[in-house]
């Protein structure tokens, strides 16, 4: 009798949500059916919807594609990465200046972008990714600094005043200028981006890095090349970022160094810890909520950052492995 009341006490309501939850999704069939009904839904949501709506579900999608970025590099991987803003500054200057100032087409500057990231991933990566934790985070930092105070000070870039007249994309003749056309995207962005993590999370590659993170000597006696693959983590995150960056400052056609200050860096990293580092839903949850929760607490002025901030101390205390944590013997798909 005192067991079952010892079991009662510690059930869990949040915990049993989450077992419901994953139940439902463990199998496949419903698991298809939500996906489809949540792809049709977005697909016509700009045609019902507002502006303002618009925007919000278009930065939601930026942030997916961002943190998912990122989720590469610190939930993959396990390298705490506190500079990440500085990669699709990468991408949305380098669209920048060949779209402003060298009259370049968009479409031919996203390649560009990529190789400019690639590069940046390696500067950064090659000389550090054998420092670890609280080292390898203050590389990163100061990485991030140096890119935005770069960008700040050359002409090319604009100085402080940054780049304005940044060229449109154009698609079969047709002007891509409306927000619904950055809205359909952006959510073509996201899907890619969640495909790719899907197709890296379950790769050999993928398991590396998983290796890596939970055991980086035990990986290394395995026969781990440490250094590479956490090389081509590095590379990998850095072109989710230039591609979201470079239809970022197609979207805004101007950008500034302000733009991409290390709370950008901060805010991405949250969501990929708040959501559950390496989970790739939980990952696109937490994107969700950092972009959504201070348009939707507006009503209460400066005081929602304050809430915001206690909520997920308070998340990080009580639940330190996100709001989609793992489950024993559940399917690593989700």
């Amino acid at each position: 009798m005192a067991e079952t009341k010892q079991k009662a006490k510690t059930i869990n309501p949040f915990g049993l949500a989450i077992e419901k939850l994953y139940d439902f999704f463990d199998n496949k069939t419903p698991r298809y059916i939500f996906m489809i009904a949540m792809t049709a839904f977005l697909i016509y949501l700009p045609l019902s919807s507002s502006r303002f709506t618009q925007e919000i579900m278009t930065n939601v999608f930026f942030y997916i594609v961002v943190c998912l970025g990122l989720n590469i590099i610190v939930g993959f991987a396990g390298l705490l990465h506190l500079g990440y803003a500085a990669f699709f500054a990468v991408g949305a200057y380098t669209t920048g200046i060949l779209s402003s100032v060298y009259g370049v087409s968009f479409w031919l500057t996203l390649p560009v972008s990529i190789v400019a990231a690639v590069i940046a991933g390696l500067a950064i990566g090659a000389p550090t990714l054998r420092l670890r934790g609280d080292y390898l985070a203050i590389v990163t930092l100061g990485f991030g600094e140096i890119i935005r105070l770069t960008v700040r000070n050359l002409s090319i870039t604009g100085g402080a005043m940054g780049l304005i007249g940044i060229q449109r994309p154009v698609l079969f003749g047709m002007v891509l200028n409306q927000i619904v056309h950055f809205y359909y995207m952006f959510f073509i962005l996201a899907i890619i981006a969640i495909f790719i993590s899907y197709r890296l999370h379950d790769s050999r590659l993928g398991r590396a890095w998983q290796y890596i993170r939970e055991d980086e000597d035990a990986a290394s006696a395995m026969g781990i090349n440490v250094v590479s693959t956490r090389l081509y983590a590095f590379i990998i995150g850095s072109a989710f970022g230039a591609l979201a960056g470079s239809v970022y400052a197609a979207k805004m056609t101007a950008i500034s160094p302000e733009s991409f200050m290390f709370i950008h860096s901060v805010m991405i990293l949250l969501a990929v810890v708040l959501g559950g580092m390496g989970k790739i839903p939980g990952v696109i949850l937490g994107a969700v909520i950092v972009t959504l929760f201070p348009e939707l607490s507006r009503d209460i002025g400066q005081y929602r950052l304050i809430i915001f901030a206690v909520v997920l101390l308070l998340l990080m205390l009580y639940r330190p492995q996100g709001i989609w944590p793992e489950r024993q013997g559940i399917s690593s798909k989700l």
